[in-house]
């Protein structure tokens, strides 16, 4: 069965000016490639409806929500600000609203055995967006709204999400917390950016804090020891994956020193997961990644160990 890749061409419209590293150009990066290594072959292609408010609203104050929809310019060529880091140009709402729908699709989709797996190509990313707050190139935690969509639709009890960015998905942590329903496992470079994450203490967190230069060879055994035990136990019957690629060496928004095929291998073990514990069913969602030909490669592998050639 082929995987389901979800997009919108509103993603490729947000822009949050001249050379910001979070750019539509990841996109174009991401699909060049997979036609250039044959994957484009194995997916199936969905447009990513929009979220509603009250979707929206499972992971998110309406305050909030308020906010960014007031904050969002209409005017051609206008750029404002919501944090340090994140930008709304014209397209954006849009782009926000589908990119958190495209998550819920995903759920839809392999909830119903439609595919085993997912993947959402799409932008802004989500996870250093929290209940209150954008952060970090985010506007909306998309893949939150995924996760409160088949709680809330499925009656799921126990869903897994695998965050492997570079960097804290300390939005997630900051939704989840607390919910014992969602067991949350994050790996990232510390201290870094956003500077959280090792001292978090909820019974439903696993943080994974690693030290700059982290090779494929600790990263590996890190997660061995840290992780899989406590999934095995969990055993989940929902598997989302916040799908960063900025920890490969190429890419210089970070320090690891991961080659493209560490995210083989841990998409391969998440797979492996999957098909013990959940029928396959996988919903990534894509995050960080910034050096474009590397991010292309990271995804392209991503998709072919999701897709599971064995």
């Amino acid at each position: 069965m082929n995987l389901a890749f979800i997009s919108h061409p509103s993603c490729q419209a947000h822009r949050m000016g001249a050379h910001h590293p979070e750019c539509p150009e990841r996109l174009y990066a991401i699909q060049d490639r997979l036609v250039a290594s044959g994957m484009e072959m194995l997916v199936t292609h969905y447009d990513a409806p929009a979220a509603h408010i009250d979707q929206l609203a499972r992971v998110h104050d309406r305050d909030y929500i308020q906010t960014i929809i007031d904050t969002a310019p209409t005017e051609a060529g206008a750029l404002n600000w919501v944090d340090g880091d994140t930008a709304l140009n014209e397209h954006s709402l849009t782009a926000a609203f589908h990119a958190a729908g495209a998550a819920i699709l995903a759920v839809d989709l392999v909830m119903s055995d439609r595919h085993h797996t997912a993947f959402c190509c799409v932008r802004p990313p989500g996870h250093h967006a929290g209940r209150r707050s954008s952060g970090g190139f985010c506007i909306f935690n998309n893949l939150a709204v995924g996760v409160a969509h088949a709680l809330a639709e499925y009656g799921l009890e126990r869903i897994l999400v695998i965050d492997f960015d570079v960097h804290h998905g300390d939005g997630t942590e900051d939704i989840f917390t607390g919910e014992s329903r969602v067991l949350f496992c994050s790996s990232f470079q510390h201290p870094f950016y956003p500077g959280c994450g090792a001292d978090s203490i909820a019974p439903n967190v696993i943080n994974l804090p690693l030290p700059r230069l982290t090779d494929g060879a600790a990263f590996k055994s890190a997660i061995r020891q840290t992780w899989l035990p406590r999934i095995d136990a969990f055993a989940p019957q929902l598997i989302f994956i916040s799908a960063g690629f900025d920890g490969h060496i190429e890419d210089d928004m970070a320090h690891f020193n991961l080659h493209t095929a560490d995210f083989g291998w841990i998409t391969r073990e998440i797979h492996a997961l999957a098909r013990k514990h959940c029928q396959e069913r996988v919903v990534s969602c894509l995050e960080g990644g910034y050096a474009l030909s590397a991010l292309g490669r990271c995804v392209s592998t991503h998709i072919d160990e999701l897709i599971g050639h064995l």
